[in-house]
């Protein structure tokens, strides 16, 4: 019985079995830039900074609220404020590195995707979350070199959640390592998907039939509930750490899930486009799972939908 308690008490309270794939993996960072790794230190220090005057405005009464597109695509100060606190702080340090912000191309700026390094920038992923005081939000920071993704921050100041990859060194929470499910049947899986309101915009009353019909076929298909915490990249986070088992939406913009898909990636997860075929961070789809065989099931259930590429 001591040995037993000794067992116990030594052993983390979080502690949770990776999957046999993923431990077999071995973790070989090969950087495709001699700066790299500095590039992702400075931009870890300016999240960092952000998450402060995140957290600050949303612990504040009130924020001056503004849409864009629709009246669901919600657009704060603060979103402006943290995405121009990331792109200059990044740019007086890297001057020859390009982005892709949320609200510099809600403001008119053309996507640039070039060989050279870029970050992919939301700077509060999930801002309905935010304007209603819901402490799901993200700060995603991505960073792509030869239009490769290779790194990724996805920070929650209000949780204090910081996650963060980069290729071939692993997935990464607070500082410990994560690990996708190992989930391979629907019948045994929590899925985080939503109807995808905004995709009205595009496609009319027409794609709550598709989105109602895809999530009928995966009730069928037995699976044990849906999730959706309102934020494409905390999503992604809950695949990445394992506490859910896949994760797909139709409408996504490359800012969205640049950094997270890296996190997927690096924890054992799998990274598709929803209809089988090679994720692309510029294609608005994303499908992310624990093991191929989910992927492969959950594919099954799908009608889907086109999209003009961002670049």
């Amino acid at each position: 019985m001591r040995t037993l308690i000794t067992a116990l008490t030594r052993a983390p309270i979080c502690a949770k079995v990776a999957p046999t794939a993923f431990l077999s993996r071995r973790m070989v960072f090969t950087p495709v830039h001699k700066d790299e790794q500095l590039f992702v230190d400075t931009a870890l220090n300016l999240v960092k900074q952000a998450g402060t005057l995140v957290r600050m405005a949303f612990e504040a009464k009130e924020c001056a609220v503004n849409t864009k597109a629709s009246d669901t695509d919600l657009v704060t100060e603060t979103d402006q404020a943290v995405e121009k606190l990331l792109i200059e702080g990044l740019s007086t340090s890297f001057p020859d590195h390009k982005f892709i912000g949320e609200e510099s191309v809600s403001g008119g700026a053309k996507t640039e995707w070039t060989n050279a390094p870029t970050w992919m920038i939301d700077p509060i992923d999930g801002t309905t979350n935010f304007v209603h005081r819901i402490p799901m939000i993200a700060i995603c920071v991505g960073l792509a070199i030869d239009k490769q993704l290779r790194a990724g921050i996805v920070y929650n100041p209000i949780t204090h959640e910081l996650y963060h990859a980069q290729v071939g060194m692993g997935a990464f929470k607070n500082g410990f390592r994560i690990h996708a499910s190992a989930t391979k049947e629907l019948c045994r899986s929590v899925l985080c998907l939503s109807m995808g309101i905004h995709n009205r915009t595009i496609f009319g009353d027409s794609w709550l039939d598709k989105a109602a019909s895809n999530m009928r076929n995966q009730i069928l298909a037995g699976v044990r509930g849906h999730r959706s915490f309102g934020s494409a990249a905390i999503n992604m986070v809950m695949v990445a750490q394992g506490s859910c088992d896949g994760y797909l939406e139709y409408g996504i913009h490359s800012w969205d899930v640049a950094a997270a898909s890296v996190i997927v990636s690096e924890a054992g997860g799998v990274m598709l486009d929803p209809t089988g075929a090679p994720f692309d961070v510029m294609s608005r789809k994303i499908l992310c799972a624990g093991t191929p065989e989910l992927a492969k099931e959950l594919i099954s259930t799908l009608t889907h939908v086109e999209y003009d590429r961002e670049a």
